[in-house]
């Protein structure tokens, strides 16, 4: 048996456990520690676009006045996922 350490990409925490899984048949992890509240995760997105990796990506590019259809050309996503955050910052959800 392998045993294999997972830490949360969002606080590096090892307090995970398994999830469920996703339509595509994928395990969904959920990390129980006090920073992240629950929050779940992928080992492997099928869209790449969803990874915290090309997130914070977008976000760098950003920062360097790179434009949207440039954004998303050279991470190979589409513009509506590189909108994503600005459309939900300017909404008002209550």
């Amino acid at each position: 048996m392998i045993l294999q350490i997972l830490h949360c990409p969002h606080c590096h925490g090892t307090d995970i456990v398994r999830h469920g899984t996703t339509r595509q048949g994928k395990q969904r992890y959920r990390c129980r520690e006090q920073p992240c509240a629950g929050r779940t995760f992928l080992l492997d997105y099928s869209y790449q676009g969803q990874s915290p990796e090309v997130k914070q990506q977008i976000v760098d590019m950003a920062m360097n006045a790179s434009g949207i259809r440039d954004r998303a050309r050279v991470l190979h996503i589409s513009t509506n996922t590189v909108l994503g955050p600005y459309i939900l910052d300017r909404c008002y959800c209550p």
